[in-house]
């Protein structure tokens, strides 16, 4: 791993904050550590799966074809917008607090950067979404006022949402994330079972389950405030004690870290990373859209639900890739002469254990692939064995593209990684919009798995060859070093 920090200068030695980052125990722990939050997140990612499968499972079979097909746009709207806005934001909170942690410093200076930017974003979604209105409903939402409300408030609820991911993942607070987005799947499914049982009635009740779950799930959030003050008050008075200086110093040093920690630090690592959420959510969410609006909503349901063999898989990875990213921040960060191979070894434990799962779901979708489908989405729909398996290899592809970007960004690589993206994005629009096949969903199929291997190819070059601009590479402990992690000074032109 070539390191592009202040560390490698000429001339320069970086001083490090936290005597223990130096550690190789220290980084053999964080390793350590690492995999059994992975452990935990797997568990618990997985069952936040199984009840997002089972919701879509209940309004496949309850609803007719053009209401689930209704669902399922709602549920690309909402998920396209949610994660393009408010997972920059996420990232910038998990990969920040890790960051500055592994150095000793605060974390109040990128918490309160990442709120102002979070509620701007929330806001300006509010304005734009209301000014829209008409369009949204009537063109997207094929008229249903009840769905455009469900679209517009659980928008709103999920910038909290990601944002408490953001925090809880950068302070390794991995079983309160676990609850925090297992509460979320769980109580959306509660509302589609309630139709299935009869106590409720109608699509517009199971389209409800995507508002309250964001909503019901952020009751896990004033927990992990509470906690996190509590233990911090205390090692404030720990260190006053010790050091002899009273309450006040070390008040004044949280005021200075914040006020050097600016909006404007913030707001480069929130741009790349915008890019990124934002090519992620075409290469998931734009097949049904450009479906649906060629083919019709039914359709749509059923390239939707080819898609989630790649979705289900992506909802567990959720757990490796929440935890990866603050995990290569500190191997990145930490002076420990082990912890670039320890860096390059977790990513290819992750891409080991993902080539196996993609091998196994194929062998799976060859021997049954097709009838599983059926059973798991009623018959209404036939499955043919090649785009399940295109689907299939383009998740393989995809997760470990996914895995790589994780690196990069830890790296200071996310301008040069979000030219990439948003290139692949571009790439896999054009193919899915023009005839270049006549079956459309073939077409998605094929440009799903094909945009996964460009993407996965050009995201790999930039993790092997990370670079960066000497005059660009400030004195580690400078506001300029602060800001240059943050908002990638520290990359190249693509």
């Amino acid at each position: 791993m070539s390191r592009v920090t202040a560390s490698t200068r000429p001339g320069i030695e970086a001083p490090s904050n936290n005597p223990l980052s130096d550690s190789p125990e220290k980084t053999d722990s964080s390793t350590r550590a690492y995999g059994k939050s992975v452990g935990l997140l797997t568990v618990g990612v997985g069952l936040t799966g199984i009840f997002t499968y089972a919701y879509f499972l209940i309004a496949s079979h309850d609803l007719s074809k053009d209401a689930y097909g209704e669902i399922t746009v709602l549920w690309s709207a909402v998920f396209i917008t949610v994660s393009t806005l408010y997972r920059p934001v996420d990232q910038l909170l998990s990969r920040s607090i890790s960051e500055h942690i592994e150095k000793g410093d605060t974390d109040v200076g990128p918490v309160r950067v990442a709120a102002k930017i979070q509620s701007c974003l929330a806001l300006g979604f509010a304005v734009i979404a209301l000014i829209l209105k008409g369009p949204l409903e009537n063109g997207l939402l094929a008229g249903n006022e009840v769905l455009y409300w469900v679209f517009f408030t659980s928008v709103l609820f999920y910038a909290a949402s990601y944002y408490a991911r953001g925090y809880l993942a950068g302070h390794q607070q991995f079983g309160l994330f676990t609850t925090l987005i297992l509460s979320e799947s769980m109580f959306r499914t509660l509302f589609a079972a309630l139709v299935a049982f009869g106590l409720l009635s109608g699509q517009s009740w199971v389209a409800v389950g995507i508002v309250a779950a964001p909503l019901l799930s952020l009751m896990v959030v004033p927990m992990a405030i509470t906690r996190r003050s509590r233990r911090e008050a205390e090692e404030r008075a720990r260190i006053a004690q010790q050091s002899g200086r009273p309450g006040e110093d070390a008040d004044e040093e949280e005021r200075e870290a914040r006020d050097e920690f600016s909006l404007s630090h913030g707001a480069g690592f929130v741009g790349s990373v915008f890019l990124i959420m934002f090519s992620e959510q075409v290469f998931l969410n734009a097949g049904p859209l450009v479906v649906s609006s060629i083919e019709g909503v039914a359709a749509a349901g059923f390239i939707f639900n080819v898609l989630m063999i790649a979705r289900a898989p992506l909802q567990l990875f959720q757990a490796v890739s929440t935890s990866i990213l603050p995990h290569l921040t500190a191997l990145n960060s930490s002076k420990d002469p082990d912890s670039e191979h320890q860096f390059h070894r977790s990513v290819r434990l992750v891409l080991m254990g993902i080539s196996a799962f993609t091998a196994v779901t194929a062998l799976t979708v060859i021997i049954a692939g097709p009838k599983l489908m059926q059973i798991a989405f009623s018959d209404k729909f036939t499955y043919d064995r090649l785009g399940l398996l295109l689907i299939t290899a383009g998740m393989g592809l995809y997760l470990a593209a996914v895995t790589v970007n994780q690196a990069c960004l830890a790296q200071g690589q996310a301008r040069r990684a979000s030219i990439r993206w948003i290139s692949c994005a571009a790439f896999f629009l054009v193919w899915t919009i023009l005839p270049l096949i006549s079956d459309g969903n073939l077409r998605v199929e094929i440009g799903f798995a094909l945009t996964a291997m460009l993407l996965l190819a050009s995201l790999y070059v930039i993790y092997l060859k990370p670079k960066g601009i000497a005059e660009d590479i400030p004195i580690e402990g400078s506001s300029e070093a602060i800001e240059a992690r943050l908002a990638g000074l520290e990359d190249t032109s693509p």
